[in-house]
């Protein structure tokens, strides 16, 4: 059935619109934020165009077409221009609230750089978009998103965007996503006939346009109404009987109806009263309750509060004696360990207090050394807790494992010394152990080593009980074993020269003594040399041996014995690596070595010295063999033994300088002898004494024997010109004789040593110069006046010419002819007695062809020149041509 009901009258409808109005009013007409806002951005001299509130998120669309915004946040946006002389900037602010919802300035856009405005397409609402300007750092990031609450905010801020690039920049940035039509209409619908607003700056300056919110707003005036709402009104009066025409009657009616409703209204609350009366008195009896539960349910929290408080109590409590508790179990167990590293097993003090140190029983204490280091490191610090070390009954332990150490050591160290001690008396007071007459025993210490091994782990545990007791161990072991090498070394070095047959040889060499012949220098020594390399050969690798054990036996921590490379560190002991860690031990080492082995040179000095008296060439021998001895023990000999070779191939070495020295001196003692003729007696003792030398030579004994080379040939030279100078007359055939005998006796010896070879040549030379002196001699004695004639033209041919020359003083043709006559004229019998005279003082006849030879080219060649002088300067005169005077010289 339909109900008439009377209209509201035309006032109504206005209040209505109005209010709706006022509801749908966008942010844009808040006079409120556009004041906040001038407030955020004071100080700046920017005007505010226009204020509207957005949301801004990072936008991601998915397939459902809904906009998803991540983090949306509330924000202002802002238009704002600032006029600066002629020019006008235009800017968009990002604003946001701050904690005390104060709104703050975020960003700032120069409306120049904007290039593009873009609505978001698949947001369905259109009320998303992005504004892109070409100045950002980063183009790779999206920019961000802005959304309005409808199209209307969107339309205004983008269509005052827009009118500001226009109006102000002169130009328009891309629109992407709009309808430009749309947009159009909604532009005419909504924005009145706006004038541009012009100020004139400083009489007369260039037009601001400015688009101002208040040209964008819809007039109210003039559309009261919009024609949707007048089509609904008129729907809704033709449901009514009565037409739009009957206002009044319309009016009232309404009126009626609402008072009716009011009425029922007013009617159905007065109906209700007893339902409420009823209501309120069970809210008054459920409040009763409330309170009494509420009270009941404090009471109960207070005792729940205390009986909490109990309990938190006895867990403490009870947690303290379960904590209590395990560490009193682990308070016994560590007092048991320590109770059991305390305790010294009777067994082990009984052994280390006054045990045997008998062979059977070592093991018990190899067994109690090894128990008492390992407790007395027990006890230092690093292995025992240091809250340990302070107690009372740690200390006491620790004092009483010193004691026994103490003790055990002084037993262990008093029976070493004499156990060594007794060990050498014993093998001395055997007589048949040593060299005997007839017999050379070669020592052997094997049984003493093995007898010694037997405690070598006895003295490393004395060592890391206590490193100052093996001192006087090593002190002792040095003196008792070096007692029986030097016994072996004297008896075996006596037995062995006893034992060598061999003559001795005399000792005068190059002297020319009547009484000394030639066979006596062919008697074979090669037995003294051999006594010599025996000696070596038992006594070296028994030294090195007994070095080499002596250090591992008595724990010097050092690196295997003498590497290559000389004396290390210039300690007289030995030659070893020293890498920094152990010099204490080396030197130790050193000095032990040297009180085990010193003394037991004498005796090798002593077979030395007996080889020299037999035959002082030996000396090359066995300088050869001590020298091979010390190259081949350069890797594995002890230091003692190196420098004892050292000290031998000195010793060898004065010995055969001092054979040297006598043997010079016996040269020198040709000078003071009378008038010495022919070839002196050394010459020739020269060679057959350096060709012994050269059988001797072994090894590294060349140096040797090259430099006594250099020696005896220097004095031999020296004492052969000194001699030729007391008779000057005859000092060129006597130097002749010698340097010739000099070169034939050493002929075949200079061919194969490289020293000789070099005086060889040496005598060469001085022969030949002493033969040019004696020939000229001999020539001009015999053919004076023929070539003092030729000197003097060669004279006068500096200063005048040849042609000048025939009529100088005493050079006249007729003087030429003088002098030919008395010269040239028997000829023959001048050139014998010119090799009469060569003959008459030569004494090795052997010598006069290869003279008589020389002085003949000699004198050819001078005759040569005479007659080519004699041609240049007498062309007329004529003389004995020298064909045929090579012809005479040929024939005789």
């Amino acid at each position: 059935m339909f109900i008439s009901l009377p209209l509201p009258p035309v006032s109504y409808w206005k209040k209505e619109k109005s209010k709706r109005r006022r509801m749908a009013k966008s942010s844009a007409d808040d006079e409120e934020l556009r004041r906040a806002c001038e407030a955020a951005i004071e100080g700046t001299k920017q005007k505010i165009v226009l204020s509207i509130r957005v949301a801004k998120s990072q936008g991601i669309w998915g397939k459902s077409g809904k906009l998803g915004r991540h983090m949306a946040k509330p924000r202002v946006l802002a238009l704002s221009t600032k006029s600066k002389g002629q020019r006008t900037k235009a800017f968009l602010r990002v604003l946001k609230y701050s904690n005390g919802g104060v709104l703050e300035p975020a960003k700032l856009y120069k409306l120049k750089h904007l290039s593009k405005v873009e609505v978001i397409a698949n947001d369905p609402s259109g009320c998303t978009f992005t504004l892109g300007f070409d100045n950002l750092r980063s183009q790779s990031v999206a920019p961000p998103q802005w959304t309005m609450r409808n199209v209307d905010d969107r339309n205004r801020l983008l269509f005052c965007i827009l009118n500001i690039c226009k109006d102000v920049l002169g130009r328009l940035p891309k629109v992407v996503g709009i309808d430009v039509v749309e947009m159009a209409l909604w532009a005419k619908e909504n924005t009145p006939t706006v004038p541009k607003q012009t100020n004139q700056q400083d009489g007369g300056g260039p037009v601001e346009a400015t688009v101002t919110e208040s040209d964008l707003k819809v007039s109210v005036e003039r559309e009261l109404v919009s024609q949707a709402e007048e089509e609904d009104m008129e729907a809704l009066l033709g449901t009514y009987v009565m037409g739009i025409g009957e206002a009044e009657a319309f009016s009232e009616r309404l009126k009626r109806e609402l008072l009716a409703l009011e009425a029922a209204n007013v009617h159905a609350i007065l109906e209700s009263e007893p339902l409420v009366e009823e209501v309120l008195q069970g809210l008054e009896a459920a409040t009763n309750c409330v309170d009494d539960m509420d009270e009941w349910l404090g009471i109960f929290n207070v005792k729940l509060r205390h009986m909490r408080e109990d309990i938190e109590s006895i867990e403490t409590r009870n947690n303290k004696l379960e904590m209590q508790s395990v560490n009193n179990v682990s308070l016994i167990e560590e007092l048991d360990k320590l109770l059991e590293r305390l305790r010294v097993p009777s067994e082990y003090a009984s052994c280390l207090t006054g045990g045997s140190f008998d062979e059977e029983r070592m093991l018990q204490n190899i067994e109690a050394c090894e128990w008492l280091t390992g407790a007395l490191r027990g006890l230092q610090v690093p292995n025992l807790d240091p809250i340990y070390a302070n107690m009372c009954a740690v200390k006491e332990k620790r004092t009483e494992l010193d004691k026994l150490k103490t003790t055990f050591v002084k037993r262990a160290s008093e029976f070493l010394r004499n156990y060594f001690a007794s060990l050498v008396d014993f093998m001395i007071s055997d007589k048949s152990y040593f060299s005997q007459r007839g017999q050379l025993k070669r020592p052997d210490h094997a049984d003493l080593r093995y007898k010694c091994r037997t405690y070598a782990r006895l003295l490393q545990h004395l060592k890391s009980l206590d490193k100052n007791c093996l001192g006087p161990l090593r002190k002792a072991y040095c003196s008792s074993l070096n007692l029986l090498l030097r016994r072996e070394a004297r008896e075996f070095a006596n037995e062995l020269r006893a034992s060598t047959k061999a003559s001795r040889n005399p000792t005068v060499w190059l002297e020319a003594s009547p009484g000394s012949s030639q066979s006596a220098h062919n008697t074979d020594t090669s037995s003294v040399s051999e006594a010599y390399a025996k000696m070596l050969t038992i006594f070296i690798p028994l030294l090195v041996d007994e070095s080499s054990f002596f250090a591992h036996f008595l724990c010097f921590e050092v690196p295997a014995l003498v590497p290559p490379g000389g004396v290390a560190n210039g300690n007289k002991g030995g030659n070893y690596n020293d890498d920094g860690k152990n010099s204490a031990d080396l030197a130790a080492l050193n000095e032990s070595l040297q009180d085990l082995l010193d003394g037991i040179q004498d005796d090798f000095y002593a077979v030395v010295d007996w080889a020299y008296k037999i035959d002082p060439l030996r000396c090359i021998s066995m300088h050869g063999i001590t020298e091979r001895y010390l190259s081949g023990q350069k890797a594995d000999a002890a230091g003692f033994v190196r420098l004892l070779l050292g000290d031998l191939e000195s010793k060898i070495s004065v010995q055969f300088s001092r054979f040297v020295d006598e043997a010079c001196h016996q040269i020198e003692r040709n000078e003071r002898n009378v008038r010495q003729t022919g070839v002196l007696s050394y010459i020739p003792r020269f060679a057959t004494l350096a060709t012994r030398m050269e059988q001797y030579i072994q090894g590294q004994s060349r140096d040797l024997v090259d430099q006594a080379y250099t020696k005896f040939v220097s004095i031999m030279f020296v004492t052969l010109e000194k001699i030729a100078q007391t008779d000057p007359k005859y000092a060129d055939v006597f130097l002749l004789e010698n340097y010739a005998a000099f070169q034939n006796s050493l002929y075949d010896l200079a061919n194969v040593v490289p020293t000789l070879a070099k005086f060889y040549h040496q005598a060469s030379e001085a022969y030949e110069q002493a033969c040019t002196r004696h020939i000229s001699m001999i020539i001009f004695y015999q053919f004076e006046k023929l070539f003092q004639f030729a000197r003097k033209i060669e004279d006068l041919m500096y200063t005048i010419t040849p042609e000048e020359i025939p009529f100088q003083l005493g050079l006249s043709k007729m003087d030429l002819r003088k002098m030919l006559k008395s010269s040239l004229s028997g000829v023959d019998k001048s050139i014998s007695a010119m090799y009469k005279r060569l003959q008459k003082n030569l004494t090795s006849e052997e010598l006069l062809p290869s003279l008589w030879d020389k002085c003949k080219k000699e004198f050819l060649d001078k005759y040569e020149s005479f007659a080519q002088l004699v041609a240049k300067i007498y062309p007329n005169e004529s003389i004995p041509s020298v064909s045929e005077m090579r012809e005479l010289l040929a024939s005789m």
